[in-house]
C-alpha cells in the first residue's frame, strides 16, 4: 500500500468514531434517497406499472410528457400560481410578526409560540381542520362571514373558483410560523448599536425599517426566500388531503399528479398507475425546480454585486 493510502487508512481508523456515528445516517440515506433515485433513472425508459414484465420504450416517457400529457403541464401552472401566491403571502407577513414580537418579552414569546405551533401540526391534520373550517354548507368561515354581512349566501371554498385561494391560505396558516422565526434569528443578529445611531441621527421608525432593518436582514431573506421557494415547489401532502387535486384539477400541483402516477389516491381517479412514466415526469419536475433555483442564485448573486456585497 502507498504511503498515502497508509495516511488514509490511519486518518479512518483514528476518526473510526466519528464515521460510525455517521454510519447510521449514511445508511437512511443510501436506501431513502440514493436507492429511490437510481430505481427512479432504471425505470423511466420502461413502461412499468408495477406488475408483469418492464417494456424498454425508450425516450417514449419523455415525448409523451411534452407533446401528450396536458394534465401535467396544466398541474405546473398550478403549481406556479400556488407557490407564488404563498411568497407573496407568507413572507411579508412572517416579517411583519418577526418585527412586532422580536422584543424579549413574556407576552411575544407566547405570541411566538401560538403562531409557531400550526408549523409542528400533521399537514394531514390541518387539512381537516381547514376542511371543518371552510365547509360550504357547515363551515365556520361562512357563518362568520354571514354574521360580518359581509356574505348573504354560502361561499363553495373548495369549488372551482375558490379552491386555490382555500389552499394558499392553508399554506400560508401552516408556514407563516416557521419563516416568522428564521427572520427573528436575523433581527436579533443586528447589533443595537446600529439603531442607536441612527436614532441619535434623528431617523423615524420607516426610515430605520427600510434603510438600516431590511438591508442588514438582506443575507437572511435571501436564505429564507430560498428555502421557501424548494419548499413551496414540493407541497402536496395538506393538497392532497383537502381537495385530492380537484376539483377539476385545479389544485393539482406537479408533486401530487407524480404521487398519482405511482400511487392513484381514489378509486375515481383518472390517473393510472405508471411507475416508469412517473419516474420520467419526476425527472423533468426535478430539471423545473432546478432551473428555477439555478436562475434565482444566478439573479441573485448579480445583485450582491450590484450592492457591492
Amino acid at each position: 500500500m502507498s504511503k498515502k493510502g497508509k495516511k488514509v487508512w490511519e486518518r479512518v481508523y483514528n476518526e473510526r468514531t466519528s464515521y460510525l456515528m455517521l454510519l447510521p445516517n449514511i445508511i437512511m440515506f443510501a436506501v431513502f434517497t440514493v436507492y429511490p433515485i437510481l430505481w427512479a433513472l432504471r425505470y423511466m425508459l420502461f413502461d412499468y406499472r408495477g406488475y408483469g414484465e418492464a417494456k424498454f420504450v425508450g425516450m417514449d416517457n419523455f415525448v409523451r410528457v411534452f407533446t401528450r400529457d396536458p394534465v401535467f403541464w396544466d398541474s405546473v401552472v398550478n403549481t406556479f400560481v400556488y407557490v407564488g401566491g404563498k411568497l407573496i403571502l407568507t413572507l411579508p407577513i412572517a416579517f411583519m410578526l418577526a418585527f412586532l414580537l422580536s422584543k424579549s418579552t413574556r407576552i411575544n414569546a407566547v405570541s411566538q409560540s401560538i403562531i409557531f405551533t400550526p408549523t409542528i401540526m400533521s399537514s394531514a391534520v390541518m387539512a381537516l381542520i381547514f376542511y371543518l373550517l371552510f365547509n360550504t354548507y357547515n363551515g365556520e368561515i361562512n357563518r362568520f362571514l354571514m354574521w360580518l354581512g359581509v356574505i348573504d349566501e354560502n361561499i363553495n371554498w373548495l369549488g372551482v373558483q375558490h379552491a386555490m385561494l382555500t389552499v394558499i391560505i392553508l399554506a400560508v396558516w401552516g408556514g407563516v410560523g416557521n419563516y416568522m422565526v428564521y427572520f427573528i434569528a436575523g433581527l436579533t443578529g443586528i447589533s443595537t448599536d446600529v439603531y442607536e445611531s441612527a436614532k441619535l441621527d434623528g431617523a423615524n421608525g420607516a426610515q430605520t425599517l427600510f434603510r438600516i432593518t431590511i438591508p442588514l436582514l438582506a443575507p437572511v431573506l435571501k436564505m429564507i426566500l430560498m428555502l421557501a421557494l424548494v419548499i413551496s415547489f414540493m407541497d402536496m401532502q395538506s393538497i392532497m388531503v383537502l381537495t385530492e387535486g380537484g376539483p377539476m384539477g385545479k389544485t393539482n400541483v406537479m408533486f401530487l399528479y407524480i404521487y398519482q402516477l405511482f400511487f392513484p389516491i381514489s378509486a375515481g381517479s383518472t390517473v393510472t398507475q405508471e411507475f416508469g412514466y412517473g419516474a420520467a415526469v419526476s425527472l423533468v419536475a426535478a430539471c423545473i425546480i432546478g432551473l428555477i433555483t439555478g436562475l434565482y442564485l444566478f439573479i441573485g448573486s448579480k445583485l450582491d454585486k450590484v450592492t457591492g456585497e
